[in-house]
């Protein structure tokens, strides 16, 4: 089954929740960019999450980039994310793994570092962007988006992300869940919400016995106290293309490309989010040439 993300609201209407399955996703940012497990955990976390924030957006035309710097050997985790669910991203160092923490779990925090920041620009189509950072909490990912809605949103919050990895490198599974408490929220909810949240098993091990986005909310929040309100696929898709590319080098003017022909001979182009290298051979240069008078 494809990949597709659940949006909710319960107990009457007192807490907000989104859950997602995310292996191909996930898997397809692997296959991409060669991580290796440790490196597959920090990026397929962060990209869930932010699908997860993205889908919140009030309107398709708003998009959203998450960047987490902590300090450690994998560098800077970048994720570009809109709300038809489309997402992309990378890290800056893909080949980092780690033995398993002591909780027998990839060890995500040591990879990402600790020293850092969260930190989100949200596109809204005003005259500026909303930008939003914090410091990284645990370098764990699910915690430092819980963080962030806290203390940039003023939205009290839990967010579980998980990804398994198998021998190969490939992804067995991924998935997550964002529960948001609302305005309206008696204290008797939030403290059954706490006790619940705090009662069930890592959402790593959900998304192991196979657990769908709903069945993870119904075992978050009681099947009988939850309403779902909409279902959207999600998926990994790059905004990169060839013809973009080529309108790019268009946009440069007729004297630069004379530039890169007589110097170079020819063009290249490479998209860190998705690893998609585009090269532009001399006589596609003349053509460009010529179209840009």
């Amino acid at each position: 089954m494809s990949d597709y993300l659940i949006k909710a609201l319960a107990f009457d209407g007192q807490i907000r929740a989104y859950a997602m399955s995310g292996s191909e996703m996930v898997g397809e940012a692997q296959r991409r960019h060669q991580t290796w497990p440790t490196a597959s955990a920090a990026l397929g976390r962060s990209m869930m999450a932010s699908t997860m924030m993205a889908s919140m957006l009030k309107s398709d035309k708003h998009k959203m980039t998450v960047k987490i710097e902590g300090g450690g050997p994998i560098g800077a985790i970048v994720v570009d994310a809109a709300p038809s669910g489309h997402t992309r991203g990378y890290v800056t160092n893909p080949q980092v793994h780690f033995d398993l923490n002591q909780q027998g779990k990839l060890d995500v925090a040591r990879a990402v570092g600790k020293n850092g920041f969260l930190s989100v620009v949200k596109d809204l189509g005003l005259r500026d962007n909303f930008t939003g950072q914090v410091p990284l909490v645990s370098g764990e990912i699910g915690d430092d988006f819980t963080y962030y809605f806290a203390a940039s949103e003023q939205v009290p919050s839990s967010v579980g992300v998980g990804v398994l990895v198998n021998p190969d490198n490939s992804i067995l599974a991924a998935g997550g869940f964002v529960i948001q408490v609302l305005p309206n929220a008696s204290d008797t909810i939030i403290d059954l919400l706490e006790e619940r949240i705090s009662a069930i098993p890592p959402i790593s091990k959900l998304v192991e016995k196979g657990l769908t986005p709903e069945e993870i909310l119904f075992e978050l929040l009681g099947k009988e106290n939850v309403k779902i309100l909409d279902k959207m696929p999600v998926s990994f898709q790059c905004t990169c293309s060839r013809d973009r590319i080529a309108n790019a080098l268009v946009s440069l003017g007729r004297e630069e490309i004379r530039s890169i022909i007589e110097d170079e001979g020819q063009a290249e182009a490479h998209c860190h989010f998705c690893n998609e290298t585009y090269l532009f051979a001399k006589d596609e240069l003349e053509e460009l040439y010529n179209e840009s008078r």
